[in-house]
């Protein structure tokens, strides 16, 4: 299966808020997006985690 659940953690707060799926075969890294926490209640950047 070439894509991959992961699962995207607050840098801040360290709270687990997003889902989503990645393409494992062209994206080797993990990724960081800047996403809204509902926790700290502003943007903040989220890192995948395992």
């Amino acid at each position: 299966m070439p894509r991959e659940i992961i699962t995207l953690q607050c840098g801040e707060c360290k709270r687990k808020n997003y889902s989503g799926t990645k393409n494992k075969k062209t994206t080797t890294e993990r990724i960081e997006l800047k996403k809204f926490c509902p926790f700290c209640r502003k943007h903040q950047p989220h890192k995948e985690i395992k």
